[in-house]
């Protein structure tokens, strides 16, 4: 039974803020992931669907930064600090919306840099080339994918960045959330 709840903790950490999106997505027809930033979704007066969006990002914080101390922290301390950061400051991303300007920006840059040394924590930890070759990739593709934005401008919005940044560490927290499930055998 622990194990299950386990898995449906750390599940529910990826899902509960993706469907939210997703969700948050579809109910906008205005929102163009090529133009936009995913936070657009979550601005305070000028979104419709700003409280499905912020509760999901600050439901999803709170169940990685849990899921992160209650299972993560079993094997990989450093890893679980990290994740805990990164539920905290998704958790903060929805609390300060593009209504509060650059307070919102400084947390949003703060939740990707995290998940980026998250990937670069996991790179160092893991034993196996394949895993941190695999965790190298992701790492480049996510801070690829910013420099063609924030320098080209390719493409105009952040969204692809962003869930480019998110789906690139998504593997590598399922991974040792399932190590650790494994090692309750």
């Amino acid at each position: 039974m622990k194990k299950l709840m386990s898995l449906m903790l750390i599940l529910s950490s990826i899902f509960v803020p993706l469907i939210c999106i997703a969700i948050s997505i579809w109910l906008s027809p205005w929102f163009n992931i090529l133009d936009n930033a995913l936070s657009d979704l979550g601005h305070a007066t000028r979104s419709s669907v700003a409280p499905i969006f912020n509760f999901g990002l600050s439901l999803g914080g709170f169940l990685i930064a849990l899921s992160s101390l209650l299972i993560i922290s079993k094997l990989y301390r450093s890893i679980a600090y990290l994740a805990t950061l990164c539920g905290y400051t998704l958790i903060l991303v929805a609390v300060f919306d593009e209504i509060y300007g650059v307070i919102h920006y400084w947390v949003s840059v703060a939740f990707f840099l995290t998940l980026g040394f998250l990937l670069i924590n996991y790179t160092v930890l893991m034993k196996s080339i394949i895993k941190k070759i695999s965790a190298s990739i992701a790492l480049i593709i996510a801070v690829t994918s910013w420099i063609l934005h924030i320098v080209y401008r390719v493409p105009r919005g952040a969204a692809i960045p962003e869930l480019i940044s998110i789906f690139c560490v998504i593997p590598f927290y399922i991974d040792v959330s399932i190590q650790y499930i494994k090692s309750q055998q």
